[in-house]
């Protein structure tokens, strides 16, 4: 299958569509796919894309080379922080660490190895689940570059792996392997080394093949629940609920039930 990027140039994210499945690869490995702004603007405009086609229902983030990522290119990103902070998701782009309002409707699952820092633990955080190498090493370093973390993780890591858990990592700036991450919620699943994009790809492929309109509900109603509260998330189950009873795919699953044959969903 052939590969696209976002932009023309520089090439810093890869996507390729495979069935259902959008794979959006970092690309800079000889950086150790640290983000300058090409690469944050690139995968902006890929989570755009994924959000926007109606025929790709799951996203798989994953990285060529060693490592994820080193975190920011401080050299190419520093000189362009401004009073209101980075400005790098372009018209047709979605923030891929939702942090700005917007968030991407439709799941995202992750494959991770070597250095993952920074913003790589807040693509997790954003993220739905992710799947890393046994070796991978992971920091959330900030306070060792004298700024704080700005892509979701004084707000998300609290939450997802307990307070005095995430108070472990942030205020020291420490490193912690996968078996950590793993105990603390951090990813779902540690894997043998260079085992990780395959097994990330089966969980992505796995969702794809369910309903989407119930997948994008099941999710916007689980993340009501985490940013609203539960009262929240109760006054939208029964309307999403019957709004997705008269679909397509509804019948389908039905229809599947009964006659106890693989349902095709067809997202409508």
């Amino acid at each position: 299958m052939s590969t696209t990027t976002t932009t023309t140039e520089p090439n810093r994210v890869l996507v390729e569509r495979r069935g259902h499945v959008l794979l959006i690869g970092f690309n800079r490995a000889e950086k150790r796919n640290a983000a300058d702004l090409a690469l944050l603007q690139q995968l902006s405009l890929a989570y755009g894309e994924l959000d926007r086609d109606p025929d790709l229902r799951v996203g798989l983030v994953y990285a060529l080379g060693e490592h994820f990522t080193a975190g920011l290119d401080l050299a190419d990103i520093g000189p362009r922080f401004g009073p209101d902070g980075l400005d790098m998701v372009p018209e047709g782009g979605i923030n891929p660490w939702q942090v700005d309002g917007t968030s991407i409707s439709k799941p995202v699952v992750m494959a991770v190895q070597g250095t993952c820092l920074t913003l790589g633990i807040e693509l997790i955080l954003a993220s739905d689940i992710a799947v890393a190498a046994e070796s991978t090493v992971f920091g959330q370093i900030e306070v060792s570059r004298g700024i704080l973390p700005f892509g979701g993780a004084t707000i998300r890591l609290p939450r997802t792996i307990g307070w005095g858990n995430a108070m472990r990592w942030l205020l020291t700036g420490d490193t912690f392997d996968a078996q950590e991450a793993l105990r603390i919620g951090l990813v779902q699943e540690v894997v043998p080394n260079g085992s990780q994009f395959d097994r990330a790809l089966v969980l992505a492929e796995r969702i794809a093949a369910q309903a989407p309109l119930a997948v994008q509900a099941t999710l916007a109603n689980a993340r009501t629940a985490v940013r609203l509260g539960d009262a929240a998330a109760e006054a939208q189950l029964q309307p999403a609920l019957a709004r997705l009873v008269g679909t397509t795919d509804a019948r389908i699953g039905m229809e599947s039930f009964l006659s106890r044959t693989p349902a095709v969903f067809e997202g409508r």
